[in-house]
């Protein structure tokens, strides 16, 4: 079993040999860097999310602003760092104030552990495809939910001049979010949750 803590750390438990996590066999954690050191730190490496891939090698976490993927022999940092908002580092005082901050996104594996997949603001939800290096956003909404209508990839702007099919980040509706997300296990097909609605698709980027 794992237990994870509100600084970034994951305890590996061996539950064979103890039923509590009070000595872990395995502890995961990424010496922080220094230049990123602000008022939340701490709060933005709370883990939100722990999942083993589906092989057993390695075990993805999630935080406020990334997915992280950790090889289960390698301790002190992890093997694989995905950014899901960065363009957010610049609004935490806002979104500390609106108690957003505190918002627990989950993550999780597709069936062959090549893609991971987790949420965000706007209704907008991330992929990383590890074997190619490939992300996209892409947005859950009932324009997007007709038959057969496929899904547009994203894209924040952060400054400069906005292209036409951008969003502004100062223009992102924190209300609407993706914290829950699952991807079957053999097929092609995922479910994110939004507010109040359930969204199904069938997903083309690794098909």
């Amino acid at each position: 079993g794992e237990s994870q803590s509100s600084k970034g750390t994951i305890r590996l438990c061996d539950m064979r040999a103890s039923a509590l996590c009070d000595k872990h066999s395995k502890l995961f954690e990424e010496p922080e860097n220094p230049s990123n050191r602000s008022f939340f730190s701490e709060i933005i490496s709370s883990i939100s999310d722990v999942k083993f891939s589906h092989n057993g090698q390695y075990m993805m976490t999630r935080d406020y602003l990334s997915v992280k993927i950790w090889d289960l022999k390698m301790e002190n940092r992890p093997v694989e760092t995905y950014q899901v908002h960065e363009y957010l580092r610049s609004k935490l005082c806002s979104l500390y104030e609106n108690d957003c901050i505190f918002d627990k996104f989950e993550c999780c594996w597709n069936g062959n552990d090549s893609v991971v997949m987790t949420g965000s603001y706007n209704n907008f939800f991330r992929m990383f495809d590890r074997e190619h290096r490939r992300d996209v956003t892409l947005e859950a909404s009932r324009e997007n939910s007709k038959p057969l209508q496929v899904l547009k990839p994203r894209k924040v702007c952060t400054g400069g001049k906005r292209k036409k099919d951008e969003i502004s980040v100062d223009s992102l509706d924190f209300n609407k979010k993706i914290l829950h997300t699952a991807w079957h296990p053999l097929d092609n097909i995922i479910a994110v949750a939004t507010t109040n609605n359930l969204y199904i698709f069938q997903d083309k980027l690794t098909g």
